[in-house]
């Protein structure tokens, strides 16, 4: 028999008051390291805001693992959706990628997050950029609108420009694209960064902060009469803010959500000297 002192730890696990058990009604693997989840928590009501995340975990033999994940659903859908990526060498991406219809995960039973469409402060034009699986949260705010206009006039506008290397990496693109031939508020512009990998591509091309520029004139969007939510890789929110900032755009005039904070030697910086806000992190499959 074991003595006191040389007995394994108990390992710890998450009680009912804070975690709910979730389990998985739908997976679509969309290209070999992104998926998307639907999960089901139980009939217990999740009350959250488009842009916010949802806290999801795997308990393991030896500790409970979790991470923040944006909300891809809207409010008025009967489950949570979220759009993954795949990090090898990650903590929680890798655990919940074995995971099929049918098994189980955790979640928080609290929302966070304060990346939410400001349809309060005065500008009624919203300027997303996104990368990959940062998407999720706008993906959110056009749901939740597309619900909303059935009953009511929608008085924003929101433009979309989502970037990533490949078409296959993006994974709400034929909804994004039916949604904006079906409604005048919403307009859709993915870009791919490796055209030479996919002859038969016939849209835009290169980064999301190469058409910046391009679109914003386009659309006659300034900081006077837009908010700029950038979301996904940090290279792409640093050199995006910048480009904004010589354009005019204030702070208050951008929002960001930072999927996972680089080393100092992963990102070029930009002349741009915001610090990265660990209040906006969250993680679209970051690890």
């Amino acid at each position: 028999m074991s003595s006191p002192s040389s007995a394994s730890p108990a390992v710890s696990t998450p009680n009912d008051e804070k975690f709910c058990r979730a389990r998985i009604v739908d997976r679509k693997d969309l290209a070999h390291n992104l998926w998307s989840i639907r999960i089901d928590i139980g009939g217990g009501n999740f009350h959250f805001v488009p842009g916010q995340y949802a806290t999801l975990g795997v308990q393991t033999p030896t500790k409970h693992v979790e991470r923040p994940y944006s909300i891809v659903s809207a409010p008025h859908e009967g489950f949570l959706e979220f759009f993954l990526e795949l990090v090898p060498q990650g903590a929680l991406t890798p655990l919940l990628y074995k995971l099929q219809i049918g098994d189980t995960l955790t979640c928080r039973r609290v929302a966070r997050g304060r990346f939410t469409l400001d349809t309060k402060g005065g500008h009624t034009n919203h300027f997303l950029l996104a990368t990959v699986t940062g998407v999720a949260p706008f993906v959110s705010y056009v749901r939740a609108l597309q619900h909303q206009s059935k009953n009511s006039l929608i008085q924003h506008k929101v433009f979309l420009i989502e970037g990533a290397s490949h078409s296959r990496e993006f994974g709400y693109r034929e909804e994004m694209e039916k949604i904006d031939t079906e409604v005048s508020w919403f307009t859709f512009v993915p870009t791919i960064s490796r055209p030479w990998d996919e002859a038969e591509w016939h849209g835009e091309t290169g980064r999301v902060e190469d058409l910046i520029r391009k679109y914003t004139d386009l659309w006659d969007l300034d900081g006077q009469n837009a908010t700029a939510y950038l979301c996904g890789h940090p290279t792409m929110i640093e050199n995006g803010k910048a480009i904004l900032h010589r354009r005019s755009w204030q702070k208050d005039s951008m929002k960001e959500e930072v999927y996972f904070l680089p080393s100092s030697a992963a990102v070029p910086r930009s002349t741009w000297t915001w610090p990265w806000r660990k209040h906006g992190f969250a993680q679209g499959g970051a690890a």
